[in-house]
Order: structure tokens, then sequence, then C-alpha cells
């Protein structure tokens, strides 16, 4: 997540807290939008658009993620 992160957040990965808010680095809607195609199809899940604000530091986010593709089974969640 911190390595996705600090690529379209043009920071290096050690400049990224996993607890610190997405909105304090100024990640934007397009960016966000682009993070959840890359997860879309790493990972098989369907994003809703409010993911990030629902869940808004890459720990938070990561954990989700991990919980919702856990309850897939098949990989295909909608999330």
């Amino acid at each position: 997540m911190i390595t996705r992160l600090s690529e379209y957040l043009q920071r290096p990965a050690e400049e990224i807290g996993s607890r610190t808010p997405f909105a304090e680095y100024g990640l934007d809607s397009v960016a966000a939008l682009s993070l959840y195609g890359d997860i879309e199809e790493e990972f098989g899940l369907y994003l809703e658009p409010t993911v990030a604000w629902d869940h808004p530091t890459a720990d938070e986010l990561a954990r989700h993620l991990r919980d919702e593709f856990a309850k897939a089974g098949d990989g295909r969640r909608e999330v």
C-alpha cells in the first residue's frame, strides 16, 4: 500500500506514514481512483469511490481490504 501510494503522491515511501491521513499528503480524487483501479485489478475487488474517505490511512485501508478479500471467498466482492 505504501509503495503504491508513494508512486501516486510522488514521494519516497519512507516519507509516507501508514497512520497519516491521505488528505495530509494531498491525495486527490484522480490519484485515489487510479489507486482503486490498481487494487481492483490486482485483487479482483470492486471498490466504492468513498473507500479512501471511509478508511483514510494506509493502515485502515489495508486492514479493510484484507478483511473484505478474506470474506470474498472467490476474490470478487463489492467493497
